[in-house]
């Protein structure tokens, strides 16, 4: 049985992660396989930890896409990928990759997927976690200084620099390929319920 590809894009804090475990509550853990785009940032180990947190991790260019289309591209033909680590704190993926098995959902999450053709070729249904900037902000500055390490001045600094123009360049735009727009995040229990209802249809046709 080919897996099917969701994929769940949206604004750094927009609530990806939230509509994700849902959606994964809803088809059953033991039937999906998760993947990140955040997970293939390049290794950049080539320079120090100063330089690589200076970098532009928002645009497209940092992270290696075509590897990721690759791995969908085994997981939906039914094939076990092998797929990269990486370290917020030290901005450097790790030497050990971890193993993934095929299922019968794949869902593939992060806030560039849909600026890629090839990766967005290969999604069965594409979802766009739509919140506004405030909150998005807030919840970004919380969750890189509580599970990344990361000082407010730095999270802002960033935020102004990069994430903000990035948003706006590439991310925003891309909202246009969704098929499904989820407003205010994972706050928003009537869409979820919907689109759920929808990937369970999708689900039973796969049967």
């Amino acid at each position: 049985m080919q897996s099917f590809v969701i994929g769940v894009a949206g604004g750094s804090g927009s609530g990806k992660t939230t509509v994700v475990r849902k959606i994964v509550d809803s088809l059953g853990l033991d039937q999906v396989t998760l993947l990140q785009h955040d997970r293939y940032y390049r290794d950049r180990n080539d320079l120090r930890l100063e330089e690589r947190a200076a970098l532009n991790y928002d645009h497209p260019n940092s992270l290696e896409t075509d590897l990721l289309v690759q791995h969908v591209r085994e997981l939906k033909a039914g094939r076990p990928v092998d797929v990269p680590q990486y370290d917020f704190t030290r901005h450097a993926r790790l030497a050990d990759r971890e193993t993934f098995q095929p299922r019968r959902a794949l869902i593939v999450e992060g806030i560039l997927i849909f600026t890629d053709a090839a990766l967005r070729d290969l999604m069965d249904i594409k979802v766009f976690v739509d919140t506004d900037s405030d909150t998005r902000f807030i919840r970004r500055l919380q969750r890189d200084v509580a599970e990344r390490g990361r000082t407010v001045e730095s999270v802002i600094e960033q935020y102004q620099n990069t994430v903000r123009p990035m948003h706006l360049d590439f991310v925003e735009p891309s909202k246009r390929y969704a098929d499904v727009i989820v407003p205010l995040g994972g706050q928003n229990t009537v869409a979820i319920e919907l689109l759920l209802t929808m990937l369970r249809s999708v689900a039973n046709r796969q049967d």
